[in-house]
């Protein structure tokens, strides 16, 4: 029988290592395609010129990628110094070239503003929406529209090298930090202008980065896959994590079978130790198998939020 249209039935997270050039929505739709998988999101865009981690949720964990897009991520970033452009990268024009003329300690001085909670204003060139469309749209077209300052956290801002007119900068954040203006910014306070050359995520949450593959790798057995008469899910599915790693930091409330189906149709039941204004991992019976995640209701009990839709082998 030949492949379903649709696609097929695959749940996980695949970690993607993003190659430069290319959108994070080409790059999804690579993956989706690689693995026939009927449903796929990716987690939080990564620029063009931007490389590195891109998680990548197949199936049922679609349901659960926001808890991923709100995660903290870690960034490797080289800025060149003494040019500005105006997109704040290297696919921009400069604007500015100023000689680079500062200490190590007003450099150290500099990167000490950034670290801990602060106020960041998005680049224009971002996909924040202004009436509906994203920044970017209007800085192509030269509008400036008003943003507002948004709160951002760097947990840690680590000095790497300073090699010529190269820096580079190892920085963890919460979501919704623009490395691109924070290296424009640092290099207007350093007097000499920035621009990001490269940019690598490192880190989603607490994604391991050993476990990142590339579209390379994919291509390669997906052929290995044809030539040796082999299946997708043989070949392929290993490399999926479970989708409940995108909410593995939440609490987890095991449900016993006798009450499973209550929940599984969507009603609030009684459960300990339910935490108050939290969302929470769910479980069902002695094999902990995850089904999704709910939270206490003004009744104290546990309500469903997202489940995940329970197949049989015959769905597959």
């Amino acid at each position: 029988m030949g492949r379903r249209s649709r696609g097929r039935f695959v749940d996980g997270v695949l970690l993607l290592d993003k190659d430069t050039g290319m959108s994070s929505n080409f790059a999804l739709q690579r993956v989706k395609r690689f693995f026939d998988a009927n449903k796929a999101g990716h987690t939080g865009a990564l620029d063009p010129l931007a490389t590195g981690m891109l998680p990548i949720c197949l199936g049922e964990a679609t349901k659960f990628s926001q808890h991923l897009l709100d995660a903290d991520k870690r960034y490797l970033v080289t800025a060149k110094l003494g040019q500005r452009t105006d997109t704040s990268d290297s696919d921009g024009e400069v604007v500015q070239t100023r000689e680079i003329d500062f200490t190590q300690a007003q450099l150290d001085t500099a990167l000490e503003y950034f670290r801990g909670k602060t106020m960041q204003v998005p680049s224009m060139y971002s996909a924040l929406k202004y009436q509906g469309q994203p920044l970017y749209k209007y800085a192509r077209e030269g509008i400036e529209v008003p943003r507002e300052a948004r709160p951002i956290n760097v947990f840690e801002l680590n000095f790497i090298s300073l090699e010529g007119d190269e820096l580079t900068l190892d920085i963890h954040c919460s979501k919704g930090t623009y490395i691109r203006t924070i290296t424009d910014d640092l290099g207007e306070m350093l007097g000499c202008g920035a621009h990001v050359i490269m940019l690598r995520r490192t880190q989603v949450a607490g994604y391991p980065y050993d476990n990142m593959v590339s579209l390379a790798q994919l291509e390669a057995l997906v052929n290995k896959v044809e030539e040796e008469s082999l299946t997708l899910s043989e070949v392929l599915d290993p490399l999926l994590l479970p989708m409940d790693t995108s909410v593995s930091g939440f609490k987890e409330i095991n449900v016993s079978d006798d009450i499973a189906p209550f929940l599984m149709n969507g009603n609030p039941v009684q459960v300990a130790n339910l935490p108050v204004d939290e969302l929470v991992r769910i479980t069902l019976g002695e094999e902990r198998k995850f089904v999704g995640v709910g939270q206490m209701n003004d009744d104290g009990l546990l309500a469903p939020k997202r489940l995940i839709v329970l197949r049989t082998d015959s769905d597959e």
